[in-house]
């Protein structure tokens, strides 16, 4: 049974989807606001499977608290959000969502995401190796990846992608391979949340490195190549 941290203000949202959830098998904690939320976290950390996180809430925004989690942990965050601006959804992401879901939404589509995230985060915990790859490395048990010695913090999404690519090194993927592969088969989002993503991982991993590592193959998908070896 996962254990989810179900945060929003609004009393009716909670109690009908804490029904849905429990029916579900899910065991739920919530809490109405951003401060009450981030204490939960805090006193329940290595309980929680996954947290839902509405955007706007008293005392503490849902991004304020996002950021704080994202400073210690990599637990599955999918945002809850009456935003349905990009900009706002892309700043959820580069906050460190996993997921995110605009209200009103359909209940299916809410559990369908859950599942996804949690799926992928079972598939990484069950798998326990040490992928190498030029100064880049990651660790599957410890769930930390360096480059060049410096350690890289990454969201559970950024992580799954560059473990897909070091899993296929110098092989090229396409972004549907990916999206299959990391967001899962079920994913109805849009395709390009590959690109997105891999933005991000570029940034991280990249961007004050000597040699890129993170490639684009136009026209087709992406790969993990050193190009000094070539």
């Amino acid at each position: 049974m996962a254990t989810i941290l179900l945060v929003d203000d609004e009393a009716s949202v909670v109690d009908f989807l804490q029904q849905e959830l429990a029916f579900e098998d899910y065991d739920v904690i919530t809490a109405a606001d951003g401060q009450q939320a981030y204490t939960l976290y805090q006193e329940k950390k290595d309980q929680l499977d996954l947290v839902i996180l509405d955007w706007m809430l008293p005392k503490m925004d849902g991004l304020e608290v996002l950021r704080r989690i994202r400073k210690h942990d990599t637990i599955p965050v999918i945002m809850m959000t009456a935003r349905d601006y990009v900009g706002d959804k892309v700043a959820g992401l580069d906050g460190g969502a996993d997921d995110y879901i605009t209200k009103p939404f359909d209940t299916e589509e809410l559990l369908a995401r859950i599942r996804v995230v949690l799926r992928h985060q079972s598939q990484a915990n069950d798998t326990q190796a040490v992928y190498q790859y030029a100064d880049l490395e990651l660790d599957t048990k410890a769930r930390q990846v360096h480059r060049h010695q410096k350690l890289v913090q990454l969201t559970q999404r950024e992580y799954e992608l560059l473990l897909t690519l070091m899993q296929h090194a110098e092989d090229t993927l396409t972004r549907d391979e990916l999206l299959d592969q990391v967001w899962g088969v079920d994913f109805e989002g849009q395709p390009n949340i590959v690109d997105v993503y891999v933005r991000y991982l570029r940034h991280k991993i990249d961007t004050e490195a000597n040699r890129k590592l993170i490639h684009t193959v136009r026209g087709v998908g992406y790969c993990l190549r050193d190009e000094t070896h070539v």
